[in-house]
C-alpha cells in the first residue's frame, strides 16, 4: 500500500490511550500571559501523512516546563497544559485531515524535578505528577529504567497508573512481583506484554514495549534481556498475523542498542510490513532508518523536544515516505503549528491541567526561597573548573559550606571528592527554589568519611578515580558498561553535545548567554533537516566523571578528612588500597561526616550567601 507517515517526536510529554481521543476547545478558557521572550518560531509547516504519530520520552517530572529566563530554557517554557492543548488541536486537524494520529511515550516518567520528587513524607515519587499524564490520550506507553529503581515506585505504577491506559502500557520485557491474598508471590508483568488495535482509520497496529537491558531495577522486579525476550513463545506469537503496521514503543536507544534484534526478528517473519520505533532513554534527538520500509525516532528529554521525522524510502516497489520533525516544546511552537493565537490556542481541557499541576507545586511548597543565584551556573556551557560551573560551585563552596554546619569536624583539614554525574541540572540566575534545588542535585545521598588520611595519600585518590590516560581506557571498559546498565545515560549524553558544539566551531560562552536562537543542532542519521526551528548550538565543555575540593595548605603528613558522597563508596575504598598498604579499608571503614543529604546542600548554601 502507499503509505506516508509523519512522526511527531515530542520530548518529554505524554500521549492517551485509545484511538483518536478528541477534546473539543472551549473559546473562553482564563487568557493566558503571553510568552515575555522573543521565541524563535519554526520556519516551516509540519509534514501530515496517512499515518501520523507524535511522540514524547523521558519526562522525569517537567510537566510544568523550564520556567528560568536564561537561554535556551523559554525555548522550553511550555508546560504539560499546553502540549494537553496542542494535542487537542491536532486530534482535531487530523479528523479535518481524515487521517490518523497517535500519541506514543518511551518511559522514564520518575525522578527529575519537584513535582515528581517533592512529595511529603510517606509519599511515593510521581504518584501525583502522573495523574496528569494519565489525563493525556495516549495511545500507547512503554516502562523506563526510572520506574524500577525503588519497588514502591513500580508498585505504584501496576496499580495506579498502568489500569488507567487500558491496555496500552507496555512492559514486554519487565516483571514485578506482586503477593496475593493468601501471601503467595506472583511474578507479573508491569503492564502488558503487547497489544494490538485498530485505528480510527481502520488500520491494523501490533506493539511491544522493550527495556533496554537494565540491571540496576530493585528487588521483586525483573527485566529479561532483549535478545532472549524476543525467543519467548508470546513474542512468536504476537507478530505471527500480520498487521498494516507496527508500532514498537521503549526505553531503549535507537542507535547502538538492541532494537535492531527486535527489528530483525519481525523482519524474519513479515519482511515488507511497515515497522515504526519509538525509543528513548539517552537523551538525545536521534533517527535511523534500519530498512526502506522502517523509521526510528528518539525525542530529547526534560520535555525540551518535539520532533517529527522527515526521511524517504528509496528503491521498493510499495513506496514509503517518512517525514520527522523535532519541536521546540513551547507555545509559539504549538500556536504556529495549529494556526492559532494565545487567545484562541488555550483548551479548558489543558488549562485545567496546568492549573492543577500549579496547585501541586503549592501543596509541595515548591516555591520555598533559599535565596538569590547571582548568575548561572552550568553543566557543560561553561569549563570546569570556573566560576561559572555548577560543579565548582558544588565542591568548592556549596558542599564546603553546607557539610561544615554544626560539624564537630568541621575544624579538620579535607579533601572532598563525589562523582559529577551527582549534579542533574543547572543552577540558573534569579529566585533559587526548593524545586530549583531537587531540579540541580534531587539525590538522597550521605556524606561519609575516613579520617586520619594523611595528605599525601588523599591527594592522590582524585586523579586515581579518573584515572585519565590511554592505558586506563581498557581498564575502564567494563566498568562503564556496568555503568550503562545501571542507567547511567550523561557519557552518551555529553557525547551529542560535545558533537554539536564540535560542528558549531569556537565561539565565546559570555556572547552566547543572552543569545535567544540557543539551542539544538541537530544532526541524524535521517534524510533531511529535522529540527523544526532553527538555532545556534550551545556551548559545550567536558568534565571529569569525578571531581574534588581545592587541597588544605597543609604539610604531606598531615592528616585529613576524605570525604566522599555514598554512591563511590567502593571506588574510593577500592582506590585508596591501592595507594597505601599500612591499612586495608573496608566499605564498613568510611563513617557518616555529616547527618547533611546531597540534595540539600545547596539549598543550605543558598540559605547562607545567597540572601
Amino acid at each position: 500500500m502507499m503509505l506516508l507517515v509523519s512522526v511527531l517526536a515530542l520530548v518529554n510529554l505524554a500521549t492517551a490511550c485509545g484511538d483518536q481521543h478528541f477534546y473539543a476547545p472551549d473559546a473562553h478558557p482564563e487568557k493566558r500571559e503571553y510568552p515575555q521572550f522573543p521565541l524563535t518560531p519554526p520556519y516551516r509547516p509540519l509534514v501530515w501523512g496517512d499515518f501520523n504519530v507524535i511522540h514524547t520520552t523521558d519526562t522525569h517530572g517537567w510537566l510544568l516546563g523550564h520556567q528560568k529566563s536564561s537561554w535556551p530554557e523559554p525555548n522550553y517554557s511550555g508546560d504539560l497544559g499546553d502540549f494537553a492543548s496542542f494535542v487537542t488541536h491536532m486530534k482535531r486537524i487530523a479528523v479535518e485531515k481524515n487521517v490518523d494520529l497517535l500519541l506514543v511515550d518511551s518511559g522514564d516518567v520518575h525522578d527529575g524535578t519537584g513535582l515528581s520528587d517533592g512529595y511529603p513524607p510517606g509519599g511515593v515519587d510521581a504518584h501525583e505528577s502522573n495523574k496528569f499524564l494519565e489525563r493525556l490520550p495516549y495511545d500507547l506507553m512503554a516502562i523506563g529504567n526510572h520506574e524500577l529503581y525503588v519497588y514502591a515506585d513500580t508498585y505504584d505504577m501496576y496499580t495506579n497508573f498502568v489500569p488507567q491506559l487500558h491496555g496500552r502500557y507496555l512492559s514486554s520485557n519487565v516483571n514485578i512481583t506482586v503477593f496475593g491474598s493468601n501471601g503467595e508471590a506472583v511474578n507479573v508483568p508491569v503492564g502488558n506484554r503487547f497489544v494490538k488495535f485498530t485505528t480510527a482509520k481502520g488500520r491494523r497496529v501490533t506493539s511491544v514495549g522493550v527495556l533496554y537491558d537494565f540491571t540496576g531495577n530493585s528487588i521483586n522486579t525483573t527485566v529479561q534481556f532483549v535478545a532472549d525476550m524476543v525467543k519467548e513463545s508470546w513474542f512468536v506469537e504476537a507478530i505471527e498475523e500480520e498487521p498494516d503496521v507496527f508500532v514498537l514503543v521503549g526505553h531503549m536507544p535507537i542507535s547502538y542498542d538492541n532494537w535492531l534484534v527486535v527489528f530483525d526478528a519481525i523482519r524474519a517473519v513479515h519482511p515488507l510490513t511497515p515497522i515504526l520505533i519509538f525509543g528513548g532513554h539517552t537523551h538525545i534527538r536521534d533517527c535511523q532508518q534500519y530498512g526502506g520500509r522502517s523509521m526510528a525516532l528518539e525525542s530529547g528529554r526534560y520535555m525540551e523536544t518535539i520532533g517529527a521525522n522527515l526521511s524517504a524510502a528509496q528503491g521498493n516497489s510499495n513506496h514509503i515516505s517518512f517525514t520527522r520533525r523535532y519541536l521546540d516544546h513551547n507555545r509559539v511552537t504549538y500556536q504556529y503549528h495549529t494556526r492559532t493565537s494565545n487567545s484562541t490556542f488555550d483548551t479548558s481541557y489543558g488549562h485545567s491541567i496546568t492549573v492543577g499541576l500549579e496547585d501541586l507545586a503549592e501543596q509541595f511548597n515548591l516555591s520555598y526561597l533559599y535565596g538569590y543565584a547571582p548568575q548561572d551556573y552550568t553543566l557543560s556551557r561553561n569549563p570546569y573548573p570556573s566560576n561559572g560551573s555548577v560543579l565548582s560551585l558544588f565542591v568548592d563552596d556549596a558542599a564546603p559550606t553546607a557539610l561544615a554546619i554544626n560539624n564537630s569536624r568541621s575544624g579538620t583539614p579535607n579533601i572532598l571528592i563525589t562523582n559529577s554525574g551527582e549534579l542533574r541540572f543547572d543552577v540558573l540566575k534569579g529566585e533559587f527554589t526548593k524545586n530549583d534545588q531537587l531540579t540541580a542535585l534531587p539525590f538522597t545521598d550521605s556524606f561519609l568519611h575516613i579520617p586520619n588520611t594523611t595528605l599525601s595519600i588523599a591527594t592522590q585518590v582524585l586523579p586515581a578515580l579518573n584515572s585519565a590516560g590511554t592505558s586506563n581506557k581498557k581498564k575502564r571498559a567494563a566498568p562503564e558498561t556496568e555503568m550503562w546498565r545501571r542507567g547511567y545515560v550523561d557519557g552518551r549524553y555529553n557525547v551529542w553535545l560535545a558533537e554539536m558544539a564540535r560542528r558549531a566551531g569556537p565561539r565565546s560562552t559570555a556572547d552566547m548567554a543572552g543569545n535567544p536562537t540557543l539551542g539544538y543542532v541537530t544532526t541524524d542519521f535521517c534524510p533531511g533537516d529535522g529540527d523544526d526551528t532553527l538555532h545556534t548550538a550551545v556551548p559545550y565543555y567536558s568534565s571529569p566523571d569525578y571531581i574534588g575540593s581545592a587541597i588544605p595548605n597543609v604539610t604531606d603528613d598531615t592528616p585529613v578528612d576524605l570525604v566522599f558522597i555514598d554512591f563511590i563508596v567502593s571506588d574510593v575504598i577500592k582506590v585508596l588500597n591501592t595507594l597505601q598498604s599500612a591499612k586495608n579499608y573496608t566499605d564498613p571503614d568510611a563513617s557518616l561526616y555529616s547527618p547533611v543529604l546531597a540534595n540539600q546542600v545547596l539549598g543550605l548554601y543558598a540559605q547562607v550567601e545567597w540572601n
